[in-house]
């Protein structure tokens, strides 16, 4: 940084209520080709953190939960329209800092964020919502039952997020979740990507006022103390990201009552078929791989590790890894490698020296010293993760289902499989991989961008955070007598 460059400064979080002279700032700097950026976090007392909590639930009691779900989404999608508006301030700013503190190129920002926002407009959100109920009106009011009676879903007294920053934006998912349900929620930002969730909260009090209590965002240094111990006690549901020594400790820290659910490290891979390894077919599949690995550094759960790829076809294994190595290279020239810490170029040079003196087991192709490795094996190989960056696997095997065994090793660590293949291989090996313990599918290309309403990690995002009440049959069937109109 030169002595010229102006440091930049922005204070992150959202705090209703509490004015900022009230409330203890950290500074979390950030650097990127010469640009600074000093971002003030907001550290509060385990008191103002339980103020906080009661004004989020007091707020939503009133304001949120008498909205119908229509209306939420009506609110979410005029955010999301102003979020893909270039011209719009809250994406200028996106543009302009998410770069700066994430490291990830910009340009790459930019068309991640574009694909992101597009997955939460109304049409997204309704097909979103139909994934997990039959009759989303459920979560407006009693509606019959197929069994007879009624049955309403009632979302959590007080939903705590915890976020990883690893992907820029990525507490958008949680925080939409969250409001389709109706739950009053404190997000804890990750110190990796302070931003994002908190200029979300001040765009939906922008758009609907009302909203503008319903929701906080909070952080706290580490594992935190007093004041997360005053936030977890209030909170009936705790979804949080990251790894899983972490969401292993949080766990722990958790009363037993509380609804806990965790997104924690998943490894990715593909399996591409001889069908897909023609002349012509093949150097499109590779680029669509190498957009998979590119995407945020492998830093999504979804990313790929290794590309298994079938023997057979005109385009062997080999020529498929030299293939993705070149997009690869075309890919660094486009989207920039983000600049690596020591401990994470370290990391990189530890796996490339692995595959290196491997012997014959791997061979690694490129320059040692580019943004990129592509390390290929002529064996069949476990699943295991890579350094990532934008360091990936490519193995050779003489049958897809040789590949099953070797997954279904890692079955506990099983979400995102690629796949390059027919109709029909497409259904029988997803079957298989299905009872592996794979949770979801996609094409090559499409690895690192989810669709809207994925069952994350196999689970259900809405209905996960709901409880339901019933109204039996008898109940209703005992009300008629009782009517007065029975008389």
């Amino acid at each position: 940084m030169t002595a010229n460059s102006k440091v930049q400064q922005i204070k992150a979080g959202y705090l209703p209520g509490l004015s900022d002279d009230e409330v203890q700032w950290h500074v979390l700097p950030f650097e990127r080709n010469g640009t600074r950026l000093d971002v003030s976090v907001p550290m509060l007392s385990g008191a103002q953190m339980q103020a906080l909590a009661n004004r989020v639930r007091d707020a939503a009691a009133q304001h949120l939960r008498s909205m119908t779900v229509a209306q939420i989404i009506d609110v979410i999608d005029r955010a999301m329209a102003r979020l893909l508006d270039r011209n719009d301030a809250y994406r200028q700013q996106a543009e302009a800092w998410l770069p700066v503190v994430s490291g990830y190129d910009a340009d790459m920002v930019r068309l991640g964020l574009t694909g992101f926002f597009k997955t939460f407009r109304a049409a997204q959100l309704k097909r979103f919502l139909a994934e997990d109920f039959a009759n989303p009106a459920v979560l407006d009011g009693f509606q019959p039952a197929i069994k007879g009676g009624a049955v309403r879903a009632f979302g959590p007294d007080l939903l705590v997020h915890s976020w990883a920053g690893n992907v820029p934006a990525l507490s958008l998912w949680s925080l939409i979740c969250g409001l389709l349900v109706k739950a009053p929620a404190v997000g804890k930002l990750a110190s990796a990507e302070p931003l994002f969730a908190g200029w979300f909260a001040r765009l939906l009090a922008e758009i609907h006022p009302p909203l503008a209590d319903c929701l906080a965002v909070v952080w706290w240094r580490g594992a935190g103390g007093d004041e997360a111990d005053a936030l977890y006690a209030q909170a009936d549901t705790v979804l949080a990201y990251g790894g899983n020594p972490t969401l292993d400790a949080l766990r722990k820290r958790l009363p037993v009552t509380t609804r806990f659910l965790p997104h924690g490290h998943k490894l990715g891979f593909g399996l591409i078929g001889t069908a897909a390894l023609d002349a012509l077919k093949a150097p499109t599949v590779a680029r669509l791989a190498a957009w998979d690995v590119m995407r945020y550094d492998q830093q999504g759960c979804y990313s790929p590790h290794v590309f298994y790829i079938e023997r057979g076809a005109p385009v062997p294994p080999r020529a498929f890894a030299d293939y993705l190595a070149a997009e690869l290279a075309n890919l660094q020239r486009r989207f920039v490698r983000r600049e690596l810490d020591l401990e994470e170029g370290a990391t990189v040079a530890r796996w490339q020296q692995t595959m290196e003196w491997s012997g014959d087991t791997h061979q690694l192709l490129g320059p040692v010293d580019a943004a990129w490795s592509v390390a290929y094996s002529d064996s069949l190989q476990p699943l295991a993760p890579t350094a990532l960056y934008r360091t990936i696997a490519v193995v050779a095997v003489d049958h897809l289902d040789d590949v099953l065994p070797v997954v279904a090793a890692q079955r506990e660590f099983l979400q995102t499989a690629g796949i390059a293949a027919g109709p029909e291989e497409l259904y029988r090996l997803a079957d298989l991989l299905g009872a592996a313990g794979v949770t979801r599918i996609s094409a090559i290309g499409s690895m690192s961008m989810p669709e809207a309403g994925w069952h994350h990690d196999g689970r259900f995002n809405l209905m996960d955070l709901v409880r339901m009440t019933e109204i039996e049959q008898s109940a209703e069937l005992a009300a008629q007598p009782l009517a007065s109109y029975a008389d």
